[in-house]
């Protein structure tokens, strides 16, 4: 089987994977390991996050990335390191020449940081940008992460919310091509007191947010961290006609993980490769 470029890949300019000492060399090693698996391209799709309002409760980050909250709670990141990154693409390229690899970001809540991206969106240097949905409104003006609002409001109103979010994000932004984990919330659903997640509860909500998404003309990622044969066949409902493959993966391990699986199920929706392995699947 022939694999889809991994175009949702994270390196050590990543805040979430370059917190940790021990990613200093991530992006080589995870070159290497697309190589050892047969993957054919790549796309390092760094955060490019700005939030100046992102609030945290104790314990919401890992241990290596606690060094990003002030006592108040509230995270401050470094700015992205645009140079270094493409130095170090540059040195992958070289070292690993069958390997197609290309620039991208994941750029978080871009409705509302396009202006001040634009130093770095206009740099010519980025290949892909993907949009990414992490942000809502919380209180006094600040914003939190699902995993946040999930302990301060009910479970139901956090995962409405964020889906009537998507089509103000889509609408709002012109920069990125392709949105994101759109179950990006339901990874911190609460099912120790809500029981397990259930989409058909949210169906209109999922279906209202992937319209959107269609009508912009952009893909909707197909995100491996978990598989849900629901969002290809809403998708293909709705309009959708062009999806990526993104692992999400912050570490050499996860790179491509479920990619055969996903594959295949995008193939039974009818999906199709292009002519490039970065290339968005298409509906024929």
């Amino acid at each position: 089987m022939s694999l889809p470029a991994d175009a949702h890949v994270h390196s050590q300019f990543s805040w979430d994977a370059g917190s940790d000492p021990a990613s200093v060399d991530l992006m080589r090693r995870t070159c290497a390991r697309a190589v050892r698996i047969g993957l054919p391209a790549l796309v390092f799709t760094e955060h490019l996050d700005l939030e100046d309002a992102w609030w945290v409760d104790a314990g919401d980050f890992d241990h290596h990335e606690e060094k990003y909250v002030d006592p108040d709670g509230m995270v401050r990141l470094p700015p992205f390191d645009l140079s270094g990154w493409l130095s170090s693409i540059e040195a992958c390229r070289h070292e690993f020449p069958d390997l197609r690899i290309l620039t991208g970001l994941e750029f978080g809540q871009p409705h509302l940081w396009e202006s001040a991206a634009a130093s770095v969106l206009d740099s010519g240097a980025v290949d892909r940008v993907n949009g990414s949905l992490h942000m809502l409104p919380f209180r006094d003006g600040l914003r939190a992460e699902p995993m946040t609002l999930f302990r301060h409001r009910p479970a139901a109103d956090v995962l409405w919310a964020y889906l009537d979010e998507v089509p103000r994000m889509v609408d709002g932004s012109d920069v990125f091509e392709v949105f994101t984990h759109i179950d990006y919330a339901v990874r911190s659903w609460p099912s120790e007191t809500e029981g397990p997640f259930d989409p058909r509860v949210f169906e209109d909500g999922f279906r209202g947010a992937m319209q959107a998404i269609a009508r912009s003309g952009r893909a909707l990622e197909m995100n491996t961290r978990r598989l849900w044969s629901w969002i290809p066949e809403w998708w293909a409902d709705e309009g959708g006609r062009a999806v990526t493959f993104g692992s999400d993966a912050h570490t050499p391990e996860l790179l491509a993980h479920g990619f055969p699986e996903a594959v295949a199920m995008l193939e039974h929706y009818g999906f199709r490769p292009g002519s490039r392995p970065e290339d968005p699947w298409t509906l024929r």
